[in-house]
């Protein structure tokens, strides 16, 4: 598509652009003149975009179907969004994860922090795995796809189309490999620990990334400690207290196949003596431990977002709460108890006053001794509260 033959999508006339001027990277439907030729435009459609005086503000990717109907691609109102803008971005994105990490393990693309709106990539060593959560990138993929893998090296693309992200942007779900293969799950070397990476099947890419700082603060913890990891995956948590030299590890979840892939992450870190798992709902195995009078050195929550938007925010405090207040007994005194939230509608402060509300109700006292958020891979976009959505409290809870 040449500049000239790309549509023209137009803020409404008196509406503040400051925001989007100074970053914000979404234009909201109700935001824009939606006349019948804007409502016409396909869903991946590369735009320019106007403010209300007809001011050139940039190059966008447009959805009618989504309530952010533009995304901003580039702030130059000439640019192309072709193979060669895609190779700039990726190989910015490549040169910042290499300086963070020795091996190829590491969030490689994070949506709109890294100039890709609404773009995943993990990568798994030789493997890579894209989630085109955006209509413009799942437009795109073949090219987006080929310019990865170039970039990067890798022989294996997979294209993880699954979602809620996806279903908000009006699009269908697959999985498929686009070049190369996988036979089985991916070995990921992580904080010393061993991790096995689903990257067909598992949840979101395989793995998550975002943890890495927040599990290296919990294994400082963890030596000769007896540790609970609570909504575990694939052993997060307790695969890195293991590799911390922890006494023993229990890992609880309700997914027999992640379960099953902690308990070949740790047959291949060699501490398969030291760790156990429990299958079953997080509440209900909480509660169990309790009854039995079980006691942990450190306890790891890490639950799925019970707030993942506003509408679910009084809701998903409480569940936190619930947490904390649960896993609290379970912690012996002078242990620590991490509690962590991925739900970006809860902000930290929100998130913080539920744990320690949930620890109180527990009747306990604690320390926060640490806060942590997502790794340097997972980049935050000051303009864009949503990238900024992982929490992580640690508290000692006092003898």
């Amino acid at each position: 598509m040449t500049l000239s033959s790309f549509p023209v999508v137009r803020l409404k006339p008196k509406l503040d652009a400051r925001p989007i001027r100074f970053g914000f990277p979404w234009v909201y439907a109700n935001e824009v003149v939606t006349d019948r030729r804007t409502k016409a435009i396909a869903p991946g459609t590369i735009a320019r975009l106007e403010d209300g005086e007809h001011h050139p503000m940039g190059v966008v990717a447009v959805n009618p179907n989504s309530k952010i109907f533009c995304r901003m691609l580039d702030r130059n109102p000439d640019a192309l969004i072709d193979a060669d803008w895609l190779r700039g971005k990726l190989t910015a994105a490549l040169a910042h994860r290499a300086r963070l990490y020795a091996e190829p393990f590491y969030r490689l693309v994070h949506a709109e922090s890294d100039g890709l709106p609404g773009v995943i990539i993990d990568r798994f060593g030789d493997v890579l795995v894209i989630q085109p959560n955006a209509a413009w990138a799942d437009q795109l993929f073949d090219t987006l796809a080929a310019v990865a893998a170039d970039v990067t090296g890798a022989t294996t693309v997979i294209k993880n189309a699954t979602g809620r992200a996806r279903s908000l942007e009006g699009l269908d779900e697959e999985t498929l490999v686009e070049r190369g293969g996988v036979d089985g799950p991916v070995p990921v070397q992580m904080n010393g620990a061993t991790y096995m990476a689903d990257v067909m099947g598992g949840q979101k890419t395989g793995l998550f990334f975002d943890q890495r700082p927040n599990q290296a603060f919990a294994q400082s913890l963890s030596k000769d400690a007896r540790v609970l990891d609570v909504f575990s995956h694939v052993g997060g948590f307790s695969l890195a207290a293991l590799a911390g030299g922890a006494q023993s590890a229990v890992a609880v979840d309700s997914s027999a196949a992640a379960l099953d892939l902690a308990t070949q992450g740790a047959a291949a870190q060699g501490v398969s003596d030291r760790f156990s798992t429990r299958k079953g709902d997080a509440f209900a195995m909480l509660e169990s431990l309790d009854e039995e009078g079980a006691q942990f050195d450190v306890v790891i929550c890490d639950p799925p977002a019970f707030a993942p938007n506003k509408a679910a925010m009084d809701r998903g405090l409480r569940a936190y709460e619930r947490v904390a207040r649960l896993a609290t007994p379970l912690v012996a005194p002078g242990g620590y108890l991490g509690l962590c939230s991925c739900s970006h509608a809860a902000d930290l402060a929100k998130f913080r006053s539920a744990s320690v509300r949930g620890i109180g109700r527990a009747g306990r006292s604690a320390q926060l001794i640490h806060t942590g958020f997502a790794g340097a891979d997972h980049p935050l976009m000051p303009q864009l509260a949503e990238s900024g959505y992982l929490k992580a409290l640690f508290f000692r809870l006092m003898p």
